[in-house]
This record gives structure tokens, C-alpha cells and sequence, in this order.
């Protein structure tokens, strides 16, 4: 043991002297170059998990709540909505429940025409389970007793003289202006825009809500729904949620919302994974190449040194092992400098997001991708450093100290 210890202070020492007596500038670029390389590492990450937050959360919020109660198999309608609302209510760390009518629905306004969907909602219930109410842009958001209001997505209210990029628009409705509706049973109703609304979900920024009260009386519907949507006090634990619904002998479909998203993000972070493990295997190619030209041409450089040092009894190992510990060093501190460098590169893009189609997008930094970046980085860098010092100090003492 006290040998070893012994081993690697000496070869502490010939590290340290080698180091100060190096190139400053070459140091300091080659530190550089390993903190970008960590900042490339994981800043891909970060956004990947950035981008699987901003859908959860819109998907949470807007679109679905956290979990989605439907019709049986074979039914198109959840009947008994107010006895089912209660029961689910009655459920520990149940929070909200929203029932929705869904339509297909045709919107006229100024010779303009746009299909898309039309939600009939308990305004007081929707307010419980989603945030749309808060991202009200103009107007208002629907009252329980409003029959003759309509509240818009803004791609769906659109902006006069602009096309949506092939999503429903009606160009230019205002708050207070009149548009007509077309149930898909051929009903026809006049309705006063209360309020135009943006979530950046696409799904929901193109859709429209009526009042249940006014959808169910066009529709023929009496305590009827198309789906329940129920929102939990805790995220992320929507399978629990689920089984505990199921075991109060709930006999409707239910649904988490990733299950209704469908695999459209599993793609996408399939794809973002793929670019993001092709980028991390350049930048590791990159490092390893760094770090042998930097230690093979230290070594060379001090041929004659290892020679010399070879002559006067420090043994092969001793010397590599200072090349190794050298390494060490240059990642360490490059890591270290990648991790502020990040931290700044976090810390604006927090400030000022990605502007995704779902909507913003922060880096989400998990300390499970900073912990392999630094490994991986360690890793490929011991190994640059251990071969080219590796085939220099094998070599004998006479060749060594010719140079």
C-alpha cells in the first residue's frame, strides 16, 4: 500500500511540473474545447426532456387533464354524467372532472368556412381540470348560463387577410362578432363570440366551446357526455390513478393522456434521440482525438525526459500513470467550466425559451445526463491519454534519451 502511495505522489509530482511547465495557451484551449464538448453532451438532453415537459404540461392543462373517462365499446355517448361525476370525485386526490361534448362542426364568418372541433363544456367543471380560462387573449371565458356565446381558439379566429398554414381559420373574428355554427346534424346556430383564447396546443387552439346546456339541447342529449376529463392532485402517477378508478367498478374506457396522444411524441423523442446519440458519439470522437494529439505530442516532445527519468530508476508505470493523471486534470476542470458554460446556456433559455409548435420549450438539465456526460468524458479521455504515453515510455532508455 505504501508504495503505491508512493507510486502516485511521484507521479502526482511529474504531472504537476509537466503541467506547469507546458503550454498555457495550449492548456487553456484544450480545456475549452472539453467544455464544449460537455455542454454538447448535454444540452441535447436537456432540450429532448425540455420538449417532453412542454407536451405533458400542455397535454395536462388543455387538452386532456390527466386522465380521460369514455364511452363503453360500442357507445358514443357516456350516459349518467352526473352520478359518474360523483363517484369519481369522491376518490382521494381527484381534484376536478370536466365532462365534454365533442363535435365535428362547421364555422361560417364573413364568406369565410372552417371545419374543426366543437366542445360543449360546464364552464365551472372545465375550470377545475384545465387552465384555457387563464389564457383568455380577449373577451371572456363562458359562463354556466350562456346559450348564445362561443369562445374561440385564436388559430381558429385567425387574423384577417392570413392563411393558417392549412389549419382551420376564419381570418379576422373579434370579440363581439357573430359567427354561425353547423352541427354535424344539421343544425344551424348564430352564436356572439365572447372570448378568443391561446394555449399553443394545436389541438385546442384550433377547436371552439359552446356551454354544455347549449350543445346538449341542439344535439338531443340529456346527461350525456363524449368523455369525462379528471384532473389528479399529483402528476406522473396517472396509471395509479387509473387502477384505483377501475376498482370502484367504473365500467367506461379510461384513458392516461399519453395513452390518448398517441405515439406522434414517442416519434418525435425517438427522432431526438437518434440526432441526440449520433451528436454525443462526434463529440466523443472529438475529445478522444483532442486529448491523444495533445498527450502524444507532450510525450514526444519530452522523449528524451522519459528517457532520463526511465535511466534514473522511475519505473514505466510511474510515468504513465503522470500522462493519466494529467488527463485527469484537463477534464476535470474542462467539466467543470461545461457545467458554468451550461448553467449560463440553461439560465438564458429560461429566461428566453425555444419557441416550439407545442408551445415554449425550457432545457430540463436531469442529473442523470450530467453524471454520463462526465463519465463518458472521463472515460474516452483516459483511454486518449493512456495509449500515445503508453507507447512512448515502453520505449528503451537509449532510444528514449536519442529522441
Amino acid at each position: 500500500m505504501t508504495t503505491l502511495f508512493t507510486s502516485l505522489r511521484v507521479s502526482a509530482f511529474l504531472a504537476w511540473k509537466s503541467i506547469q511547465r507546458g503550454s498555457k495557451g495550449t492548456l487553456a484551449l484544450t480545456i475549452m474545447i472539453i467544455a464544449l464538448i460537455f455542454v454538447n453532451l448535454v444540452f441535447l438532453p436537456s432540450i429532448i426532456s425540455g420538449v417532453v415537459e412542454t407536451f405533458n404540461t400542455q397535454s395536462i392543462d388543455f387538452d386532456f387533464g390527466n386522465l380521460v373517462i369514455e364511452p363503453r365499446e360500442g357507445s358514443q355517448y357516456i350516459s349518467g354524467v352526473t352520478s359518474l361525476q360523483k363517484t369519481v370525485e369522491r376518490i382521494p386526490g381527484i381534484t376536478g372532472t370536466s365532462p365534454r361534448i365533442a363535435a365535428g362542426a362547421t364555422f361560417f364568418y364573413k364568406g369565410h368556412n372552417a371545419a374543426s372541433t366543437l366542445y360543449g363544456i360546464t364552464p365551472d367543471d372545465e375550470r377545475s381540470v384545465t387552465k384555457i380560462a387563464d389564457y383568455m387573449t380577449a373577451g371572456e371565458f363562458l359562463s354556466n348560463g350562456d346559450t348564445d356565446a362561443i369562445i374561440l381558439g385564436t388559430t381558429l379566429a385567425g387574423t384577417e387577410g392570413q392563411e393558417a398554414g392549412g389549419l382551420p381559420s376564419l381570418q379576422g373574428v373579434a370579440v363581439g362578432d357573430s359567427v354561425e355554427v353547423t352541427y354535424p346534424n344539421g343544425e344551424t346556430r348564430t352564436y356572439r363570440v365572447k372570448g378568443i383564447y391561446q394555449t399553443q396546443s394545436i389541438s385546442v387552439d384550433t377547436a371552439a366551446f359552446v356551454t354544455s346546456r347549449e350543445m346538449s339541447g341542439v344535439l338531443g342529449l340529456r346527461d350525456q357526455a363524449s368523455m369525462i376529463l379528471v384532473k389528479t392532485a399529483v402528476d406522473g402517477r396517472e396509471e395509479e390513478y387509473k387502477t384505483e378508478l377501475l376498482s370502484y367498478g367504473i365500467q367506461e374506457q379510461i384513458r392516461t393522456f399519453r395513452e390518448k396522444a398517441g405515439g406522434f411524441v414517442d416519434q418525435a423523442i425517438q427522432s431526438f434521440n437518434i440526432i441526440n446519440t449520433i451528436s454525443a458519439l462526434v463529440s466523443l470522437i472529438i475529445a478522444i482525438v483532442v486529448v491523444f494529439i495533445v498527450i502524444f505530442i507532450n510525450t514526444v516532445n519530452r522523449r528524451r525526459q522519459i528517457g532520463i527519468l526511465k535511466a534514473i530508476g522511475i519505473d514505466q508505470q510511474i510515468i504513465i500513470n503522470s500522462y493519466v493523471l494529467q488527463v485527469l486534470f484537463i477534464t476535470a476542470v474542462g467539466a467543470l467550466a461545461g457545467m458554468a458554460l451550461n448553467a449560463g446556456v440553461t439560465t438564458y433559455l429560461t429566461a428566453y425559451p425555444l419557441v416550439f409548435p407545442g408551445g415554449p420549450v425550457y432545457p430540463v438539465v436531469e442529473v442523470s445526463a450530467i453524471l454520463q456526460s462526465v463519465a463518458s468524458l472521463f472515460a474516452v479521455s483516459v483511454v486518449a491519454g493512456y495509449i500515445p504515453a503508453w507507447q512512448i515510455a515502453r520505449e528503451d532508455i537509449l532510444t528514449a534519451i536519442r529522441g
